[in-house]
This record gives C-alpha cells, structure tokens and sequence, in this order.
C-alpha cells in the first residue's frame, strides 16, 4: 500500500504498504520499544500523563491532511508517511538531470545518502532532547501545547529517517537506527553530531529563537533534500516541509509575542529610552538589547550548521544528484553548474570581501544565503510591530561574519557590523554583543509557569488566535 491515506490499523501507521513487507515491519517494530523507552527517558519531562490537544497527520493530502484531539504523548501515534509521488519525476540537477528518479538506490551513492539521512536523523532527537524541561516553565498552556506539538513531530521525523535507514541500507542502517537512540544532547560520552543541537535549551526566549532559527535551517535542508534523485528521500521530506512550518510558525510568533509584550509596557510606563535595560526589566519583561543579545547568538550558531563556504561535499552530494539546492526547480540555469560562479565572502588582506568561486564548490554558502533572505522576512516583521507601538529600536540580523566557529571566519574575530576586529577589541566588547550571565539570569527569573487556561505570562503577549480556532481560555492541556 501507498497512498495518500494512512494505513492506522498496524502498530505503525504508515502509507508506504509495512503490511506487505514482514520483514521491514518486524525490524521496525523491533525499533519501536527503544523508541518509547528513549521518548520516556528523553521526551518531555513531568508531562508524559497530560492529555494534550495534538494535531496528527491522518493523510498527506494537502487540505485536510490532520485531526486535532487530546493525546497523551507516549500514545502518539508517529507514523511514517511520504508525500504523494509526483508522476515521471526526473532528476532535477547534477550529472544525471533529466533521468528517472531513483526508487533504490545506485551503488556508488549509498554511502552519501546514508551519511545525509543519519545527519537529519540525528537532529529530529536532540532538539526534544534540548526542550525536554522547558515544559515546567511554560508561560501559558497555549505554548505549552505548542511546545509539544514540535516535540511529537520532531519524533515523527527520527521515524521517517529511521525508515529509510531501515528499508534500504540494511544492517548498517539497523545499526544507525540503534545508534540514534543512544547519542544524547550535551553528552560527553556520545554528543549528537551537530554542536548546536548539544547546546542547552534553558528558557522558553531560547525555545523561540531555536524555532525561528534553528528549525529554519531546517526548513532549508528539507527543501535541498526534498530534491533528491532518490524519491523516497525526497517524498519523506516533502511531507515532513509540511510539519516543519508550523515549528517556524511557534518561533517567529512566539520572539514577536515577548517583542511585543516589551514594547507596551515601556509605552504603559512611559519609557522611551529601549536601552534603558534596568528600567525595562523592572517592568517584568524582557528588554530590546536583551532579545537583540540573543538574536546575535542563535543566528551565529545556526549559520554554522550549514557548514564551510566552499565544501567538496556539498559539490559531490548536488553533482550526484542527491541533493539540490533550495527550490531548485525554480533557479534558472543549466542546473550541472559546470562554469557557473557564486559569490562568497572571504577574509582578504584583513578585509572581508565578495569573491566569485565555482557555484559547485559553494552550494553551503548559497543555502545560507537563502535561510538569511528567508529570516529577513520575519525580523522585518517584528520590527514593524515595534515602530507601530511608537518605539526607537529596530532588531538586526548580525554579520554572516559574526562570532562563527566554522567555516571561512571560525579564525577570525567580526562584530555584529562586520567590522574585523583584534582579539582585545573582541574581547572588549563581544559582552555588549552576546547575552552573558547576568541576562540569562534574568530571563531565567522570569520563567514561571502559567497555567490557568487563558492567562499568560506577563512578559508575552496572548497570541492573536488559538490553535485550530480555539477560543482564548480553551484548555490545551489537561495536567494530570
């Protein structure tokens, strides 16, 4: 069976026919109890009894695709789901553009692709890992509930991955499925692969910043991979793109919430100075340098993530045909990139400067750019919002240059501006551009739970509606 109806009478809900394959259904149904064990040791902590009003997919039809009703987490129903396959689909880019799309997969790139799936797999974990806490400190249910939404889906995601791993890459994919469930966020021992996903997730500002950034690059790497050669690859993270969004949605709403909240009690107050950050927090919100402190430092971590500049692999991985670039099918040019350039920024003479390099060898710098262009919109956004509430202050994305520890500047000292710096003027003043103990203790002052149904902290806004058009003191969670 494969459709676009889900298959809900197996253990394992799936469109992808698990009932006519034994053998994949009992190696994945072997998976499942670590599954839960690692979701009960790992997943939200003190909140596993709540009932909760989820969204699960129910189909991967466009309109209409999921219901709502309260779950308890642990009896979620993950399932394995893939877009609909897209008719005489042909490879989009590299050495075989215009060939069928792969249903298996060739020889000489399974290597590639598995090192690509246990890398997206990898992530789907940790960033439950990182949040598992924050759910005790949530400033309303309705954030609460939308935290766990991301958490439940961020575990139907490891199942896609596993999945694939499983079905196509036997053995050594059953040992990466095994292996998944054993690296930890911010372990010693067994970190997971990505060092932004070993980073502490302490607050829920931390919780919105890591959804509009982090889930962005997310966002980023689904559409390069969602245009894969090899369609099941691709047919996972089209729907998974359908998931994702509503992730980004919970961050850039979530940091324009706290922006907001800000902004009117400084005009409740009659403060008009925004850098008047002792005044601003006697308030019981957190001030505009703070938030701009912590844009700084989640934007400069994801940019890692995307990797070095100019990268071979990232050159063999589009060649193969493996993975594209972002909406690929949209870019005009001859998709092989054999004589094209592209644009990257590099240290030169102690300057930093725009050079043209083989587009092959700086595919990570132009999905970077991309994910820079897309966050633009967002913070774009916010700051309209504060001009609206008649404040002087305007949020700003940091140099691409700033505070990175891979890549082109990893050696490097930037300011926010893109000035380059020496490291005693780094280390003058890198404290005004990075949020230290003082705010993080701050902010953490702040986290207290609120949980009567339609209240909310007082340092964030209510949202503008609730989730599925509920109304405003709609019990989100049921705490047992």
């Amino acid at each position: 069976m494969s459709s676009d109806l889900v298959d809900y009478d197996s253990l394992i809900p799936n469109n992808v026919g698990l009932a006519d394959d034994p053998k994949l259904r009992r190696a994945l149904e072997a998976w499942h109890p670590g599954y839960l064990d690692w979701w009960m040791t790992m997943g939200p902590d003190g909140f596993q009894m709540a009932d909760v009003y989820l969204r699960t997919a129910i189909s991967v039809e466009k309109d209409g695709w999921a219901k709502f009703a309260y779950v308890k987490m642990p009896e979620y129903r993950w399932g394995i789901l893939l877009a609909p396959a897209i008719e005489n689909r042909t490879i989009p880019c590299g050495e075989h553009l215009g060939e069928p799309v792969w249903q298996q997969i060739p020889g000489e790139y399974r290597a590639m692709l598995r090192r690509l799936i246990v890398i997206q797999g990898d992530t789907e974990p940790a960033s439950v890992e990182q949040q598992r806490h924050l759910g005790s400190t949530a400033p309303s249910l309705y954030d609460m509930r939308n935290l766990f939404q991301v958490n439940v889906e961020e575990g139907r995601h490891l199942w896609a991955m596993v999945y694939l791993l499983q079905k196509y890459f036997g053995r050594d994919g059953r040992e990466e499925a095994h292996e998944l469930l054993l690296r930890q966020s911010g372990s010693v021992d067994r970190p997971r692969m990505l060092e932004a996903f070993n980073e502490e997730t302490p607050d829920w500002l931390s919780f919105f910043m890591f959804t509009f950034f982090t889930d962005r690059d997310g966002k980023m790497q689904l559409e390069a991979l969602a245009q894969s050669g090899f369609d099941p690859l691709s047919r996972t993270c089209r729907f998974m793109l359908a998931e994702e969004a509503h992730h980004m949605f919970v961050g850039y709403t979530g940091v324009q919430r706290i922006v907001q909240r800000t902004c009117e009690a400084m005009s409740e107050a009659g403060i008009e100075d925004p850098y008047d950050s002792e005044a601003v927090r006697r308030l019981g919100v957190i001030d505009l340098p703070t938030i701009q402190r912590k844009t700084n430092l989640h934007f400069s971590l994801t940019l890692d993530l995307f990797g070095s500049e100019e990268s071979t692999n990232a050159a063999n991985f589009f060649n193969a045909g493996i993975k594209g670039r972002h909406h690929e099918e949209r870019l005009e040019d001859d998709h092989r990139l054999l004589a094209a350039t592209y644009p990257v920024t590099k240290l030169v003479d102690g300057e930093l400067h725009s050079i043209e390099v083989p587009a092959l060898n700086a595919l990570n710098a132009r999905l970077r750019d991309d994910f820079i262009d897309d966050c633009r919109g967002g913070v774009t956004r916010w700051n309209r919002m504060i001009a609206g509430i008649g404040i002087d202050f305007e949020i700003r994305l940091p140099h691409i240059a700033f505070n990175r520890a891979i890549g082109e500047f990893s050696d490097i000292n930037v300011s926010p501006s893109g000035d380059v710096l020496t490291e005693d003027r780094w280390n003058d003043q890198y404290g005004s551009w990075l949020p230290d103990t003082e705010d993080q203790a701050f902010i953490q002052s702040l986290m207290q739970p609120e949980l009567d149904p339609g209240k909310f902290a007082g340092w964030i806004a209510p949202p503008t509606k609730g989730v599925h058009n509920k109304p405003e003191d709609f019990l989100y969670v049921k705490l047992p």
